[in-house]
């Protein structure tokens, strides 16, 4: 085994990301000024694949619709399990009651569509839309279709979101009417964020193995197998970005596990190994059951590391994953860490990923993207991962970028997809490679 990858934990007397002195003030650069991010709507283009009996109604206005639209790569006639009301020229100037046009929209896509269990009601930044009320309309539409529909909603404005915050506060909105686990009902794992169903499979056949279980998944592939929850249940965030449904599941009796986030081979075994103390799984079980898987991982990491150790990689804050990738770049790939900004620092749930950073890592929260920007010109990093909006002009100045949303949108997580997120950092430096050939 390759000793830079090796799995092992923090040697007593050395320090993390967590206690050094690399940036004065909590040790954490923060800035509040422009930012540059997609808003929360674009989780819809995850979510809508996930649960397959749900639809996303998105309340706003044609910009809304074609960001949707674009980002999913759906074409309309395809029957995608989203769609815009759109609130148009007629609404704004008061001519229409826009609840009673609400209303009309639900009914006739209910009509139409009986497929649909759960409909999600998503709202928007345009002022007429942050007028209405639609947790009131969707109370108003439940009474009226339930028991076929169950009418919720959330807000995807990218007033108040980032882009991934869509996806917390939808599953958040489904955390109440969950339904509720007896107090003498046996432990259960419960993993909460949107994964793949080929990444869900994987955990859920070596979490069996283990003989962990119940073992149950939020959001769940339809919405009449959402799981129970309350004080037996043990929760596993899959994802750092889920701020409010932990909080949320917390408050329903639900205890969280401690745990880095399951990117590479070490944040996926350390992730597994929480579930399994937490369930009381012998070690050398577990070992057994995670040795093979593993080395498969190591092995394919060895040959991206070629290409990326020594590279120095720059993290503009936009999806919350900066942290446990910078982790994963850092200590399975050899890259070093210029700079890792993201938009939230969630000190509870990253406690354990910024304990595994390289001592002087830099961190930044929020941003003033004018001064980021400066920062990394000056740097000049290899890779830079950031949003769209900043790709294109960084790569003009020569700048080799990744996209931070192609991150979210691809089978990431767990052993079998350690080589694919290393080769999303390899594959812009291989491009620039060859282009300059």
């Amino acid at each position: 085994m390759n000793t830079a990858v090796r799995i092992e934990a923090p040697r007593p007397g050395t320090r993390g990301c967590n206690d050094t002195p690399a940036v004065p003030a909590d040790h954490v650069l923060r800035e509040r000024g422009q930012r540059e991010v997609f808003c929360g709507l674009t989780g819809i283009v995850w979510l809508h694949r996930k649960i397959q009996d749900a639809f996303f109604l998105v309340v706003g206005s044609r910009t809304c619709a074609h960001l949707v639209q674009s980002a999913a790569g759906v074409m309309i006639f395809a029957e995608p399990r989203f769609g815009t009301a759109i609130i148009d020229e007629r609404d704004l100037a008061g001519l229409a009651d826009a609840n009673a046009e609400l209303d009309r929209v639900v009914t006739r896509l209910l009509e139409r569509r009986p497929d649909i269990k759960l409909l999600f009601l998503v709202g928007s930044c345009p002022s007429e839309v942050i007028k209405l009320d639609l947790s009131r309309a969707a109370e108003r539409l439940s009474a009226q279709f339930l028991p076929q529909v169950r009418v919720l909603n959330y807000s995807g404005s990218g007033i108040e979101t980032t882009f991934t915050q869509g996806e917390d506060a939808c599953l958040a909105s489904l955390v109440p009417g969950l339904p509720a686990a007896p107090a003498d009902a046996p432990a259960s794992l419960l993993v909460v964020g949107a994964l793949p169903d080929v990444v869900e499979d994987q955990f859920a056949r070596l979490l069996q193995q283990m003989g962990i279980g119940p073992v149950h998944f939020l959001p769940a592939r339809r919405s009449s197998g959402m799981p129970a929850v309350g004080p037996t249940t043990r929760l596993l965030l899959a994802q750092p970005f889920l701020a409010d449904t932990a909080r949320a599941l917390e408050a329903r009796g639900a205890e969280r596990l401690a745990a880095p986030f399951p990117f590479g081979a070490e944040g996926t075994t350390r992730w597994l190994q929480a579930a399994a103390q937490a369930f009381g799984i012998d070690l050398a079980h577990f070992e057994a059951v995670v040795a093979a898987p593993r080395e498969r991982a190591l092995k394919a990491l060895d040959r991206q590391r070629s290409a990326l150790s020594g590279k120095r990689i720059f993290f503009f804050p936009d999806s919350q994953l900066e942290v446990p990738l910078a982790r994963f770049a850092a200590r399975e790939l050899g890259m070093t860490l210029v700079e890792v900004g993201t938009p939230y620092l969630h000190r509870q749930h990253l406690a354990d990923e910024l304990a595994l950073l390289p001592p002087g890592t830099m961190l930044s929260e929020g941003q003033d993207v004018e001064r980021q920007l400066d920062r990394c010109r000056a740097a000049r990093p290899d890779l830079v991962v950031c949003g769209l909006g900043l790709a294109n002009p960084l790569e003009a100045e020569g700048i080799t970028t990744k996209w931070s949303i192609e991150l979210v949108f691809s089978p990431v997580h767990g052993y079998e997809q350690a080589a694919d997120l290393a080769g999303l950092f390899a594959r812009p430096l291989d491009r620039r490679l060859r282009l300059a050939a």
